[in-house]
């Protein structure tokens, strides 16, 4: 009996080692991403839920804009680049200097919402046109009234991102022809939500932001047509919200995928992405696209 009891012991701790062994240890170290206040809801959401799953790992996720984020990614300070726009030449470039080699990988659609306050009756719908028109470098637009004649004879007030912020830059390429071409005289911030504030705290103001960040703060704003089309998820993804509709991106440093926590991170990010993408607002890729980042790192 004792024989028997002493074979049944061993054959328990045996299978207990087997099924312990089976389970992932939890991952350790620190994750620097930076970049897009546009994307940073969304990695936030995904390194929340990759942490609960790996306590002991640090992840510090920044909001210094595109640009802002890419500075410190292509001298080797950050592991992710969180990015609304793709990689400049240049700073490709500098990353090259550095020995930066680096993986993009598409993330999620977002379309940039046109914005006014809530208690704007006058404008519900507005062309590309007026949008320069108002927006352009050296613009003359001082009143309502100096885009239609029939709009109030009132000053607008304007917000938008920062210089740094890969909104900014799609924007103004977009609207105004040419990258970082813009008047100087509005209100700048790389946080959308003091641009949010606002809008929402004047009524003759007009901003810019993704819509991610509109549909957060609806009952305070309302958003534009833009040449008669609605900013939606369908009409983002169908692309007939023109011309303000683009994927969004991380960057990640080739050499901080060699690390486990880095790569398992970027693995779950984009298992995720359809599912945590949607609960912050914005519009996921399709399947393929995400099978392929997956490829793309294994």
């Amino acid at each position: 009996m004792k024989r028997l009891f002493l074979i049944s012991l061993v054959a328990v701790f045996a299978l207990s080692m087997v099924a312990c062994s089976g389970k992932k240890a939890s991952l350790t170290g620190n994750i620097k991403v930076d970049g897009s206040s546009t994307v940073y809801p969304i990695t936030q959401a995904i390194a929340e839920e990759f942490k609960k799953a790996n306590p002991d790992l640090n992840i510090a996720v920044g909001t210094s804009g595109t640009g802002g984020g890419f500075k410190k990614f292509v001298v080797g300070e950050t592991d992710i680049n969180d990015a609304s726009r793709k990689v400049k030449d240049e700073e490709a470039a500098k990353a090259k200097e550095n020995n930066i080699e680096m993986l993009e990988l598409e993330v999620a659609y977002d379309g940039i919402a046109v914005v006014v306050n809530k208690d704007n009756t006058w404008v519900s719908d507005i062309t590309v046109e007026e949008l320069k028109k108002i927006w352009e470098p050296n613009s003359t637009v001082k009143l309502w009234s100096d885009v239609r004649p029939e709009w109030p004879k009132e000053p607008i007030k304007l917000y938008g991102p920062g210089t740094d912020s890969g909104t900014f830059d799609y924007f103004t390429e977009k609207v105004n022809g040419k990258e970082k071409a813009i008047r100087t005289d509005f209100t700048a911030s790389e946080d959308d939500n003091v641009l949010v504030q606002g809008v929402a705290g004047d009524k003759y103001a007009m901003g810019y932001f993704g819509l991610a960040y509109f549909e957060e703060n609806a009952d305070k704003i309302k958003a534009l047509k833009i040449n008669g089309v609605e900013p939606t998820v369908d009409t983002v993804k169908n692309g007939t919200y023109k011309p303000l509709s683009r994927p969004l991106y991380i960057y990640v440093a080739n050499k901080s995928l060699e690390r486990p926590e880095v790569k398992e991170f970027v693995k779950f990010y984009l298992e995720k992405a359809k599912e945590l993408v949607t609960e912050v607002g914005y519009i996921p890729l399709e399947d393929s696209k995400y099978q392929d980042g997956l490829n793309k790192i294994k």
